[in-house]
């Protein structure tokens, strides 16, 4: 894996309260795919005693935009709630629904290169010529004839001894089937 392809990750967080009720998560970069993981939300510790509700909006902010309520907090009895697997795609926005926090939101913000097909194609074909070179490049190794590597084949006085009831007939292509119907 070269660094181009690499995934850039950074830590992303935003703080909702009474002054800052919304917090948006979106990017311009259009070189890079972008993907913000949710990690983590919790209460700080001057949260009052109440509810705090926070909603995700997904879209732009028109009126497609779709607003989803996905932690609701209480110090006393849900102060932090772990949302681990729930990734989303910018532009994207948090926003106190009821409440006065503070509520810190925490996420992964994870950015990877788009590539298109003739990209790809011109790397891959890169990957290829270094291998290439690589194997080029590589010493050749001589074969020694000294026999160390050949197997001994068995003589006929060593095969017939196999197959008597004091050793187990060898596995293979009709070997032992002899020695069962004789038995049988």
């Amino acid at each position: 894996m070269s660094k181009t392809e690499k995934p850039l990750s950074t830590l992303w967080g935003c703080e909702l309260n009474e002054s800052n009720k919304e917090e948006s998560f979106k990017t311009d970069d259009t070189n890079h795919q972008h993907q913000l993981a949710l990690r983590t939300m919790c209460l700080g510790h001057t949260a009052k005693d109440e509810f705090n509700i926070v909603e995700l909006v997904t879209g732009e902010g028109n009126n497609s935009a779709k607003a989803v309520p996905i932690a609701t907090l209480h110090a006393k009895s849900m102060p932090t709630v772990n949302l681990s697997g729930l990734d989303l795609h910018p532009p994207v926005t948090f926003r106190l629904k009821h409440g006065s926090g503070p509520v810190y939101v925490g996420a992964e913000h994870v950015a990877l290169e788009e590539y298109s097909d003739e990209e790809m194609d011109e790397e891959m074909d890169e990957e290829e010529e270094e291998e290439e070179e690589d194997i080029e490049e590589s010493p050749v190794k001589k074969v020694s004839k000294n026999g160390a590597g050949k197997r001994k084949k068995p003589e006929k006085g060593e095969d017939e001894g196999a197959s008597d009831g004091e050793n187990p007939p060898k596995k293979g292509k009709g070997r032992g089937r002899k020695a069962q119907s004789a038995k049988v």
